[in-house]
């Protein structure tokens, strides 16, 4: 199959048949042999009804229906699993999306031997305040953070090679984090491609401002887990190391300071105890302390996992 069509919705029942008509005119006038997938993500008007009516006319289209809003990452992760085509391209239900880009994305993905090609929206459609201005912000936090060039992470219009799919691990609100992730998995060939964008023909967005907030953390924890996530003695070790130290230092002045008023010169010397200074060496070495095991534990878990990993790799060249 040349290409799979992952399409995740939520409350999108007046956009579906046309989104698929015009899919399947695209596609049969390039000769693709396609699929589209259409995941459900817990929609409570007639979205599903829609599909069972698509799929029961049309043997190219597939559904996936979760009981409740699981959120776009599982939603992808759940159609990445069912793909069969040598190209993967997702895309949003609610049509401002073109369907008519999939022939360019197919051919720009496949002749420059890219692993991702993301779209970039221009002439965006959507409110300035509320939308434009802080996906701008956000987008060029992600670059300067992930080290990856795109100008909008948030198109949910990419094509993908199958093995990427397959080899990326989506949870939370990563969606939009799939080229960083691809990147770290070993794909490192990510190209951008200038999209057309419209106004939402039906219905109302599922996504607010609360989108770009989450974003910031999720970027942060993708950060964080990318440099310390196979060693986090590196992290924990190091800061409670250097905890410690400013701890132990502070009691040695204590202590120090205590000799040198009773022996040498013989100032009568208040109680260690009511010295602030104890409060915070004492702090500082439990903190380090603490901070050192948890890393310690950490690179046990790690290490438990790689091992447990490179036994099931070894198992499955053994079974070939």
């Amino acid at each position: 199959m040349d290409i799979s069509v992952v399409v995740p919705l939520l409350n999108e029942q007046d956009s579906l048949e046309e989104l698929f008509s015009r899919i399947k005119k695209v596609c049969n006038q390039h000769d693709f042999a396609f699929e589209v997938i259409f995941i459900d993500d817990g929609s409570t008007d007639n979205s599903w009804e829609i599909i069972e009516y698509l799929a029961k006319f049309h043997e190219e289209v597939k559904g996936i229906k979760f009981r409740k809003n699981y959120g776009k990452s599982p939603a992808l992760s759940a159609a990445f699993k069912q793909v069969k085509g040598k190209v993967v391209i997702t895309m949003d239900a609610d049509l401002q999306d073109f369907p008519e880009e999939i022939p360019s994305l197919y051919n720009m993905l496949i002749n420059k031997k890219a692993d991702i090609v993301s779209g970039w929206k221009q002439n965006r459609k959507d409110p300035r305040l509320t939308k434009n201005l802080p996906s701008k912000l956000f987008n060029a936090v992600a670059r300067k953070t992930s080290g990856v060039k795109l100008h909008d992470f948030n198109c949910g219009l990419k094509a993908y090679r199958w093995e990427v799919t397959q080899n990326i691990e989506l949870y939370g609100d990563m969606h939009r984090y799939i080229p960083v992730l691809a990147k770290q998995a070993g794909y490192p060939v990510i190209l951008e491609k200038e999209v057309r964008h419209q106004a939402r023909k039906y219905g109302v967005s599922k996504f607010g401002t609360s989108r770009f907030v989450n974003g910031f953390l999720d970027l942060i924890t993708l950060s964080f887990t990318s440099k310390f996530g196979n060693k986090p003695m590196h992290f924990f070790g190091l800061l409670g190391t250097l905890m410690f130290i400013l701890g132990f230092l502070a009691s040695i002045y204590l202590g120090f300071d205590k000799l040198v008023k009773v022996y040498i010169t013989d100032k009568p010397a208040r109680l260690i105890t009511d010295n602030p200074y104890f409060y915070i060496s004492l702090t500082s070495m439990m903190l380090g302390t603490q901070l050192f095991l948890a890393g310690f534990i950490g690179e046990l878990i790690v290490r438990n996992n790689r091992d447990r990993k490179l036994y099931r790799i070894q198992k499955e060249i053994n079974l070939d």
